[in-house]
């Protein structure tokens, strides 16, 4: 069996263009593709698949970027935590530079606010040990690709009696959003290209019911240009053949069923919140998750609860990354777009995420086509 080199046989030119070739033979219709995910809005966009594509199959912007759905007073409550000293904030990535409603967290650690940022979740507990003496607060983000890593971390804190690590949970899922999407009507889409890494843990039947519903097909795609144009294909197909269904293209991967012993430990400790707030999309009923009652000692928007504000914060008037988010949008809808909105001066979340779609827009966007 040879071996598979993915770097170059998933971005290889003649793959690529034969693919392409075969859409443009099949392809009899328009199709509105819908992909959830960040990462393949900028595998999209780097590779200039939209260039290599029939005109009439057009590619929409969806809400897979938990940075980017993050609401501004989320970012408020992590800001309110590091104003007292005894508190270390603990944050992954993109999340410092995500403006709040006056501030960010990059903007207090260079006022000396004790903010660190960290690579691995389980650093987490590296730090609560090493300063026993403070409140650790852990700000988890992520869709269902990250929260078993959340879900471990609080497993070993309970089991190593780790009494200062605190969790602010702000994981999020994906299923609520595109039913929320659907059912708004604002967005015309007849298909979804669904994130790989999500469907590692909870399987592809998360998406049984979208397709059931809404009739609309599901591919799960890996994030390599490849993979993206044979998702397209598979969409292709389904409509060509009159299919509605949920495939997996990723099956490297990906199953039906998915991590079920991840699946367990995230229903070991977390719960679906009643609603949760998205950036620029609003409430969306069990749609986030929380730590269950049991464990509630370890909440941080419990334990906290009395520094923590309350208010709804909006986005800037002129961002509309609430639009693209829904599907209704693109980056060049936006009046800000490359001007007063830049990766350097972030006006909305979507341009500060690495998976945002304004950042691969501004990032990709006059590339001209390599392939």
């Amino acid at each position: 069996m040879s071996k598979v080199d993915f770097l170059k046989d998933f971005r290889d030119s003649k793959r690529i263009k034969a693919i392409s070739e075969i859409i443009y033979k099949e392809a009899d219709r328009s199709i509105n593709i819908m992909e959830i995910c960040g990462g393949h809005t900028h595998t999209i966009m780097k590779y200039g698949l939209s260039q290599i594509l029939p005109p009439f199959i057009n590619f929409i912007h969806g809400p897979g970027c938990p940075v980017c759905v993050m609401p501004k007073e989320r970012i408020d409550h992590a800001i309110s935590l590091v104003q007292d000293e005894k508190n270390i904030l603990v944050v992954l990535g993109d999340m410092i530079r995500v403006p709040g409603s006056e501030s960010s967290l990059a903007k207090e650690r260079a006022k000396g606010k004790n903010v660190k940022v960290i690579y691995s979740p389980f650093d987490a507990i590296k730090i609560a040990k090493e300063n026993p003496q403070k409140n650790v607060i852990y700000f988890a983000i992520g869709f269902e690709t990250t929260t078993p890593m959340t879900a471990s971390l609080v497993n070993f804190t309970i089991k190593d009696q780790i009494k200062n690590l605190f969790f602010h949970v702000n994981h999020v899922l994906v299923p609520p959003p595109i039913r929320a999407i659907m059912d708004s009507k604002e967005a015309k889409i007849d298909a979804f290209i669904g994130p790989s890494h999500v469907s590692v843990i909870t399987g592809a039947k998360i998406y049984d019911d979208i397709v059931k519903s809404y009739g609309t097909p599901v591919v799960v795609s890996g994030f390599e240009p490849v993979d993206v144009m044979e998702s397209i294909l598979r969409i292709v197909r389904q409509f060509k053949e009159r299919r509605r269904e949920v495939e997996i293209q990723y099956t490297r991967a990906v199953n039906f069923e998915g991590n079920v012993k991840a699946q367990q430990l995230i229903d070991k400790y977390f719960t679906t919140r009643e609603n949760f707030r998205w950036r620029g999309i609003g409430d969306i009923p069990y749609s986030g998750l929380k730590l269950k009652e049991e464990f509630s000692y370890l909440d941080a928007e419990i334990v906290f609860r009395d520094i923590l504000p309350s208010k709804q914060v909006d986005d800037h008037k002129l961002c509309i990354c609430g639009d693209i988010l829904k599907g209704i949008a693109k980056p060049y809808d936006c009046k800000v777009f490359a001007k007063a909105c830049t990766p350097e001066n972030p006006l909305g979340a979507c341009m500060v995420s690495s998976e945002g779609a304004c950042a691969a827009y501004y990032k990709y966007g006059k590339l001209e086509l390599t392939l």
